[in-house]
């Protein structure tokens, strides 16, 4: 029978830059699998522990990590080398003290960055669907494949602050003018400014945010901006 999960490798020359790894090296390199992330916005759980916290050497030494149970994705044991690690998930390892969250910076989509314990409980998860099942039941979906039917008031492009890994939901964050807004992808993701205004999307145009970076403004998709808080993050993002 043939796989129908798609490629477990790439060729090096196609994979993201933000990977962070060597081009000139062996021809193919693995990929990320089907799951929580798309495949262009997350880093495969063996890659992020050779190429990107360079905490082991060799493939062969994060396999021996992955499949003992030593890496926690959002508070789950993951034993896939092809796991998706992605936008605002937090990692930690087995007999290592530092604990890891993606966030996008300096123009880089995935970067790591090092919290606190405290901070490893808390998620920020952007809504992206919003239907309604059986029973007239309204189904809410995040941007990690996450999904919930908890009574939530939310719209899409709203960001919720969910506790991992029980995943319930602790506050929500509007998207509307004033609060502030990360860029998670393009040249200026990492970089958070104030929503003067949400523009509604037209026939030919999406949905649309005026962000205030700085002394300049910028329109933008709202499905590249996440909604972290009031006045300042309601979490650590760097």
């Amino acid at each position: 029978m043939v796989s129908i999960a798609g490629s477990k490798k790439l060729k090096r020359q196609m994979a993201p830059q933000f990977w962070g790894i060597a081009r000139k090296d062996k021809r193919f390199i693995i990929t990320t699998r089907p799951g929580p992330h798309k495949k262009n916005y997350a880093i495969p759980s063996a890659v992020f522990l050779r190429d990107t916290l360079k905490i082991v050497s060799s493939l062969r030494e994060a396999k021996a990590s992955i499949y003992a149970g030593k890496v926690k994705i959002d508070g789950v044991v993951r034993k896939s080398l092809h796991h998706a690690i992605g936008l605002m998930d937090v990692i930690e390892l087995e007999n290592v003290p530092d604990i890891y969250r993606l966030v996008p910076t300096e123009g880089k989509i995935l970067k790591p960055i090092k919290i606190t314990d405290a901070e490893k409980s808390k998620k920020l998860v952007r809504v992206v669907t919003k239907t309604t099942i059986n029973n007239g039941k309204t189904q809410i979906g995040f941007h990690d494949g996450r999904s919930t039917l908890e009574e939530v008031d939310a719209k899409v492009g709203d960001t919720c602050v969910m506790q991992i890994p029980d995943q319930k939901v602790l506050e929500i964050i509007k998207l509307e003018a004033g609060c502030q807004g990360l860029v998670t992808r393009g040249v200026n993701a990492g970089q958070v400014g104030k929503v003067e205004s949400v523009e509604e999307g037209t026939f030919i145009l999406p949905k649309r945010v005026i962000l205030i970076l700085g002394d300049k403004k910028i329109e933008i998709p709202a499905d590249v901006i996440m909604p972290i808080g009031k006045e300042e993050p309601v979490i650590q993002l760097k």
